[in-house]
């Protein structure tokens, strides 16, 4: 089993800025990519940010150049820094990650998800 842990989320005026973290514990073999997605009221979920092993990144159109996302593989963690927020990124935000537990068994976990509210 995966346990995903969020937590970073908050209340914060517009142009502030807040960092999301999750962490991912169980019997983890391997982890490939981790991402952020994030759901507003009346909205599907939408990806916003994904980090391969390698590094390679890619964010979606409306947070590029304000979002960073990183991780920490010794510590199983992926961050989101995001900067310059706007009232338009109020929505839950959901980790997920892919992985194996043992070589050849994938698995997908999300996490609970952790609100972020901008006020204008």
């Amino acid at each position: 089993q995966v346990q995903l842990v969020e937590s970073g989320g908050g209340l914060v005026q517009a142009g502030g800025s807040l960092r999301l973290s999750c962490a991912a514990s169980g019997s983890i073999f391997s982890i490939n990519a981790m991402g952020w997605y994030r759901q507003a009221p009346g909205h599907e979920r939408e990806l916003v940010a994904r980090i391969t092993r390698s590094g390679s990144t890619n964010y979606a159109d409306s947070v590029k150049g304000r979002f960073t996302i990183s991780r920490d593989n010794a510590k199983n963690t992926v961050y989101l820094q995001m900067n310059s927020l706007k009232p338009e990124d109020t929505a839950d935000y959901y980790c997920k990650i892919d992985g194996s537990l043992i070589p050849g068994k994938q698995f997908s976990s999300w996490g609970q998800g952790t609100q972020v509210t901008v006020s204008s």
